[in-house]
């Protein structure tokens, strides 16, 4: 007896492509407030600017670590989600299955 892949479901190479192209976007992601962090840290001469870079911070990291969901249901939108915001390319994606791949493509376009 043997076993499909059903719609929903991922098979062990698109795994490890989609996280891997979930850690491309995050690597990027991250190395980019890094330099804005450093950029913006030179301008800080008030507590005033201390706390504004401090809401800055929570701000972006409640944005982050709710923007690489790497469950299964939700990897089409979390992918789908990093290209429109072009953190991710198509190309990334290369290898997915035909479907999953055109599902990307039409939620991208919402």
């Amino acid at each position: 007896m043997t076993t499909t892949q059903t719609d929903g479901q991922w098979s062990h190479e698109e795994i490890r492509i989609a996280k891997s192209a979930l850690k491309k976007a995050y690597k990027q992601e991250t190395e980019a407030l890094i330099a804005n962090i450093r950029e913006n840290a030179a301008n800080v001469t008030q507590l005033e600017d201390v706390w504004q870079l401090h809401d800055f911070l929570s701000a972006k990291r409640h944005d982050i670590d709710g923007k690489y969901d790497d469950r299964e249901d939700f990897l089409v939108f979390t992918l789908s989600k990093l290209i429109k915001t072009g953190l991710l390319d198509k190309s990334d994606l290369q290898g997915l299955a035909a479907d999953k791949q055109a599902k990307v493509t039409v939620l991208t376009r919402m």
